[in-house]
């Protein structure tokens, strides 16, 4: 039987299990002052157009390109938190493709000898646990140029070039095939992002582009090692984009085979609007490039002694931050993860435990936590504000807290008094004298707002007598709402219970 037919008649089966394949192909532009091979202002977001540019991006006749030393420690170090070999030596290529945004006509890249080869990265999703995704290598290219698409007052089509960004020092990380879901994706770019930020080496923000993400997906049966044709999905611009182009892509490749339709290597777009994939061309093969060695550039010899003490001045990573905060925090393996996922958030955590009496580290790490897990990334989400701009400093944040742990104010006016903080950066208690949110502990003023809600609330007095204890809930909500929040719960409960007692 000839091996098409073999295929169809395997995804026309209903008892064959068949399994998604995918790859990861990322770019993240580098945190560098100067762009790749020139001395050019990397800065270009914020630029007008067309500024930031000379005859080397500009790929004038008989320029040659300086590499940025700086640009090469990135990648190094990138590779090297990545479980990478650094080989004895690298080399630049020529990548030839005529694009209207590479000024040159071809672009300076790596091909067969990159700067780091042969990795791996643990990531971990609810279905699949732990699992490492193997890197096959990190190299370093330049960016190119930004094409800007506009309309005329006719309605016609046409597009500007804005070279300021040509010549960006580019990283680009490829994994091995060896993710099955759309969530396991997810899971290696959002592992992958924090790491890049915690080594400094990227701002790794999507939606600008400086952090972007190519995926090749296909199907096969599972246990085979061939499968259908490879398609690579492009324009994701952000996780929750990736995840769901490849869910769509992923039910797509499955319903084509059922039905005997045959998969072709191609390139399709996300179209996020309408939440599909669409074909854009063919998928060019590295032959179709035209790979030679980049003769303006020798090959660089990597000093052993040099790529050691990159690997020495590593900074701590987020698995090792995380299991750190289990074992000096006991805080629990969820909890230092989502703390953790980002460099910023680990860090606003350890600035407020920096305040913290070192007998009650614990204890008040997992309260703090819960405020950073909990109301903060509430607020945090509602109003799109990253944690590093937040008025709520961590100064601001403890002295809350240490108001909640001496009991002068309660829980629900916390976080009133929290979302005024929040919103304005004003100290706790200013907000909490101002707004009179003051905790009730007196058991006088306690005991009248108890008095006037067992009056008017007869039927849960009556089952909660008859051995309903949901009741008893019902009646200290009512005491909470008289008392707006301010009542002493623990109190509440006290003098609750004696009076329902008499």
């Amino acid at each position: 039987m000839p091996l098409v037919a073999v295929w169809k008649h395997c995804y026309t089966t209903p008892e064959v299990e068949y399994e998604t394949v995918i790859g990861l192909e990322v770019h993240s532009q580098l945190l560098t002052e100067s762009k790749m091979f020139c001395g050019c202002s990397a800065e270009y977001a914020s630029t007008e157009p067309n500024t930031h540019v000379c005859p080397v991006c500009l790929g004038m006749p008989g320029v040659l390109p300086v590499i940025n030393q700086r640009a090469l420690e990135f990648v190094v170090m990138t590779a090297l938190a990545l479980n990478c070999t650094v080989p004895d030596y690298t080399k630049f290529d020529r990548k030839n493709y005529p694009y209207p945004d590479l000024m040159k006509g071809y672009q300076i890249s790596q091909y067969d000898e990159p700067v780091g080869v042969s990795g791996w990265m643990a990531i971990e999703t609810a279905g699949s646990g732990s699992r490492e995704i193997g890197i096959t290598r990190v190299h370093l290219e330049e960016d190119t140029a930004r094409l800007l698409h506009r309309r005329g007052a006719g309605g016609e089509a046409y597009s500007l070039v804005d070279v300021n960004r040509a010549g960006v020092p580019l990283m680009e990380i490829v994994s091995e095939p060896d993710m099955r879901t759309p969530e396991e994706a997810r899971q290696f770019l959002v592992k992958l992002h924090s790491i890049l930020q915690y080594l400094g080496v990227s701002t790794g923000n999507m939606e600008e582009g400086s952090f972007r993400c190519d995926a090749n997906i296909s199907t096969r049966v599972a246990g085979h090692s061939k499968g259908s044709a490879k398609v690579e999905v492009k324009n994701m611009n952000s996780f929750r984009a990736v995840f769901r182009a490849l869910s769509y892509e992923e039910k797509r490749q499955r319903k084509a085979i059922a039905e005997g339709e045959r998969l072709v290597q191609e390139t399709r777009g996300w179209v996020d609007d309408e939440g599909i994939t669409v074909s854009q061309r063919s998928k060019e093969y590295a032959h179709d490039y035209r790979y030679f060695p980049e003769p303006d550039l020798p090959p660089l010899a990597f000093d052993r002694e040099w790529v050691k003490s990159i690997n020495d001045s590593l900074p701590e990573l987020p698995d090792a931050r995380r299991n750190r905060f289990v074992d000096v925090y006991d805080l629990s393996s969820y909890s230092a993860s989502l703390l953790t996922g980002s460099k910023a958030t680990a860090d606003y955590f350890e600035q407020c435990m920096a305040m913290v009496d070192r007998s009650k580290v614990k204890p008040m790490a997992k309260t703090v936590s819960n405020w950073m897990l909990g109301e903060f990334a509430r607020l945090l989400n509602a109003t799109e504000t990253a944690i590093e701009n937040a008025k709520a400093t961590p100064i601001l944040l403890m002295e809350l807290i240490d108001m909640i742990e001496g009991g002068r104010i309660g829980g629900p006016a916390a976080k009133k008094a929290f979302e005024e903080v929040f919103s304005t950066g004003r100290s706790a208690a200013d907000i909490v004298e101002e707004q009179g949110l003051a905790q009730i502990s007196d058991s006088g003023e306690i005991e009248t707002i108890i008095n006037r809600v067992i009056e008017t609330n007869a039927h849960a007095v009556i089952d909660y007598k008859n051995g309903k204890e949901q009741a008893l809930k019902f009646l200290i909500g009512q005491v909470m709402r008289d008392s707006k929040g301010r009542a002493n719960h623990s109190v509440i409960i006290q003098l609750l219970k004696r009076k329902l007692g008499e």
